[in-house]
């Protein structure tokens, strides 16, 4: 199967819309819609439910898109892989959410330089939950990234767990108190997966997210490290006990076969299991 088609097929996919999807492909509908259907006849399946007005996945066209995806960033990172080794000095890339990694990120590289298998590394800094995508897609090659995080084509070790504090307005009726429930913040144990994803994937950076709670706005729940970076007039931050704690693991490709990400990985174990005896 070629790469053409499951990128036209995608693109459909996600818009549900074949003149939206020719239009991000820079290509007409009816090419389009032409390779969808000859892409259906060369499976045997039928990928999409077609009416005048939407177009929907069949069970099958919903198997395809993970797969799809999963195929095309392979092929991305194949060939980001590929160059970036041609390249005259070898480097290696992690990626981590500006102050979201425990505090670790300074210690890590630092021990690291003085492994024999150490290369020079560029920090990539992006948002929650980025960094699963960029490694499979071949733009970092080791992350560090807060669970939980889609594990598809990635291997991981944990390295620190941190409670978590509940930022709220300095105004807020509940800042008077030492310490908060679930339930004061109107949240029930169930809730806690959808309520930390939503928080996190906002597309707000902290900054953004703290300005808003020190005017009323959200209250999110964020581990101790990034609240103990982040002091704000207006924003206090209170612990949250009966939360499950915040886990940062360190996270990279299955098929790593380089020598200098293992040496990576082993150091941040190493850093993570001091700070954590130094700590207790």
């Amino acid at each position: 199967m070629e790469s053409r088609p499951l990128r036209y097929f995608v693109a459909v996919a996600e818009e549900l819309n074949f003149a939206r999807a020719a239009e991000r492909l820079g290509i007409s509908p009816p090419p389009l819609s032409r390779a969808i259907r000859q892409l259906e006849t060369e499976m045997g399946v039928t990928l999409f439910e077609r009416s005048t007005h939407s177009v929907t996945l069949t069970p099958p066209g919903t198997v395809l898109l993970a797969e799809a995806r999963i195929a095309l960033d392979a092929l991305q990172a194949a060939e980001r892989r590929t160059q970036r080794a041609a390249a005259d000095e070898p480097k290696l890339i992690l990626a981590t959410k500006a102050d979201g990694d425990a505090g670790l990120l300074e210690p890590i590289l630092a021990r690291f330089a003085s492994e024999p298998e150490a290369v020079p590394v560029a920090v990539r800094l992006c948002g929650w939950h980025e960094q699963a995508k960029l490694l499979r897609r071949g733009e970092a090659d080791v992350a560090l990234v807060h669970e939980p995080f889609d594990r598809t084509g990635l291997d991981s070790e944990p390295l620190a767990s941190e409670q978590c504090v509940a930022a709220i307005a300095a105004t807020h009726p509940l800042a008077d108190q030492d310490h908060l429930a679930l339930a004061d913040l109107g949240l029930l144990p169930e809730d806690l997966p959808r309520f930390v994803h939503e928080t996190r994937s906002s597309g707000r950076d902290l900054a953004q997210l703290l300005t808003l709670v020190a005017l009323g706005g959200p209250t999110p729940l964020l581990p101790t490290s990034v609240a103990a970076r982040y002091p704000r007039p207006g924003v206090v931050y209170r612990p949250v006990p009966n939360t499950p704690p915040a886990v940062l693991s360190i996270a990279w490709p299955q098929q790593s076969r380089s020598t200098a990400t293992a040496a990576l990985v082993r150091t941040a174990m190493s850093v993570a299991e001091e700070a954590a005896r130094n700590g207790s």
